[in-house]
């Protein structure tokens, strides 16, 4: 049933390590661009709160395969950008990370609001009594607790990323998506075992970075 595992023109294992790639860079940039999109959210200045807030309302409810089409048509062939060069590829491999990390910091962003409210008004009050500017209340004071207080949702949106890499097919990036559609094709007599296989996949990248993000969650987690 799964000898179709044995063919050569099937790289499994690296499908998925294509696949963790996407997910470990796009993780790492939507943190910090969703940490400074959390940073406008709540800033004091009307114009960064505008904009922080408009940016997350509109690219939430933007289908995430038309930014990542748009990111490869849009910037990798109309306008040329290509992130450092290299063959075709690595440039789509790039520009996906680069739609992800934009789509997903906004709900990295509503996670860290939310962890923010959570912290006593009377810190930051506290801490601009002492000369302490808006950044480094924010950063010294804020952030550290917000970040402690969701873990648990950021592990949630960690793992939708991980799914939605299968997303980069759309572009022709070569992660685990892609290939078992071409197995699909290929292998029809073997659908359930393809599907099995991919199905499993997943489910070793996701369930333990759940289980152990939700063990963090409650050994981190702030006692008020």
């Amino acid at each position: 049933m799964f000898d179709f595992l044995h063919n050569p023109q099937y790289d499994v294992l690296g499908a998925f390590w294509t696949t963790v790639q996407l997910a470990l860079w796009s993780a790492a940039g939507s943190l910090v661009w969703g940490t400074v999109l959390a940073g406008m959210r709540v800033s004091p200045v009307p114009l960064m709160r505008a904009f922080g807030t408009a940016y997350v309302n509109v690219v939430r409810n933007t289908p995430l395969t038309l930014l990542i089409i748009a990111c490869s048509l849009g910037l990798g062939q109309t306008l040329g950008v290509t992130l450092g060069g290299g063959t075709f590829d690595q440039t789509g491999f790039r520009l996906a990370v680069l739609g992800f990390a934009a789509y997903t910091g906004t709900f990295v962003c509503e996670a860290l609001r939310s962890g923010i409210n959570t912290v006593p008004p009377g810190q930051a009050e506290a801490a601009r009594a002492l000369g302490l500017s808006f950044f480094q209340v924010l950063t010294l004071v804020v952030l550290p607790q917000a970040f402690r207080a969701v873990i648990a949702p950021l592990a949630n949106v960690l793992i939708a990323l991980t799914k939605n890499t299968t997303v980069a097919s759309a572009i022709g990036v070569a992660e685990a998506s892609l290939l078992m559609k071409e197995m699909i094709e290929n292998e029809a007599d073997a659908l359930f075992a393809v599907f099995a296989v991919f199905a499993f996949g997943f489910t070793v990248l996701t369930l333990p970075t759940g289980l152990l993000l939700g063990w963090t969650a409650k050994r981190m987690a702030v006692k008020r």
